[in-house]
């Protein structure tokens, strides 16, 4: 296969390398906007700002051809990966339109609103700028750094179309990286932008030592959060107990690797969202995209209060102590967790 990465951050970067590797068949050029950025990965073989000390594939190549010129890039591509941030996923996908090879995209999150309108997920950009496009995402509980240490790892390729879903297990299925298969994208996408939301509260938590009863309870009531949020949206409620659901949650909840975590940590000790930010240098799509969630959930009446409450943390109109008070406040209830309701 001839596959084109566009965006070179830590997962772009992981999974071009994570292709290169598997087969000397596949032909993989990752891309970056910046070309000084392009100059230093062909001189060091490295990407030491995403990935430090992690050695490229030999066979991986690199580009930085002007964004204008990304069509012509991906014109004999049998598949091309979108690996930037949500931002630039519109005007990247919008670049691509008339691209005939299967497109997937990486990014989680709702898209910042535009225009006053409620913030989209990346499938719903793509039926807005590219509709003609045959597209998907691959989503699932990953760190770029073990999966650019062959370490295993399982993500999930979901798309409407049977050969999105196959170019993606071709291109990236390995003995250390297994690719399941979904049709249901929107579940998928709703995993990958809730749980980054959820991970900053479970930071949040763990920062303020409340212990190991508080983390499994936000977990838990996390994941039906989103959930509902999927549901209302027309997800398969299944796909919650997958890989993109439940597993992504996990991961970024607890793991250290994880950005959005850290930036719960962080604001726990009492730093503020510009510090907690400005330390990790790399994107934290949760404190773009947690606003955007709260509102597509009100807008279809879907209560999401650990949403909430980190929203008002990142605003500044609670402390982090009150933050977990306002939970820990509510009134009681019955639990009903929605997998009750999944036949």
């Amino acid at each position: 296969m001839e596959i084109i990465v566009l965006g070179a951050g830590a997962w772009g970067t992981a999974l071009a390398a994570s292709a290169s590797a598997k087969s000397s068949c596949h032909a993989v050029t990752l891309w970056a906007r910046d070309a000084a950025q392009v100059s230093l990965l062909q001189a060091q073989h490295q990407n030491q700002r995403y990935l430090p000390d992690v050695a490229l594939p030999p066979a991986l190549t690199f580009s930085a051809v002007p964004a204008t010129e990304l069509k012509a890039l991906a014109a004999s591509a049998d598949l091309v990966v979108v690996a930037t941030p949500m931002a630039a996923l519109r005007p990247t996908l919008l670049a691509l339109a008339d691209c005939r090879a299967p497109v997937a995209w990486l990014c989680k999150g709702f898209e910042a609103p535009i225009g006053g309108e409620i913030g989209l997920l990346a499938h719903e950009i793509q039926a807005q700028v590219a509709p003609g496009l045959i597209a998907g995402v691959l989503s699932g509980p990953s760190f770029a750094l073990e999966v650019a240490r062959y370490l295993p790892t399982a993500l999930v390729a979901a798309s409407a179309h049977e050969s999105v879903r196959q170019a993606l297990v071709n291109a990236f299925h390995s003995p250390t990286l297994r690719v399941y298969v979904s049709d249901d994208i929107v579940g998928v996408e709703v995993g990958g932008a809730v749980k980054n939301v959820l991970a900053i509260a479970t930071g949040l938590c763990d920062g303020l030592g409340l212990g190991m009863n508080a983390r499994a309870a936000l977990i838990t009531r996390g994941l039906a959060e989103m959930t509902r949020l999927g549901l209302a949206l027309g997800a398969n409620a299944a796909t919650f107990m997958g890989l993109s659901g439940l597993g992504d949650l996990v991961l970024t909840a607890t793991g250290d690797l994880s950005r959005n975590r850290q930036v719960g940590l962080a604001m726990a000790q009492g730093q503020s969202l510009a510090q907690a930010t400005a330390a990790l240098g790399h994107v934290a799509e949760g404190v773009y995209s947690a606003r955007t969630v709260v509102e597509r959930a009100a807008h279809l009446g879907v209560d999401m209060p650990i949403a909430q409450a980190v929203v008002a943390l990142l605003d500044g109109q609670l402390t982090a102590q009150q933050a977990v008070a306002a939970l820990m406040g509510r009134e009681p209830t019955v639990e009903q967790p929605d997998v009750a309701s999944f036949g």
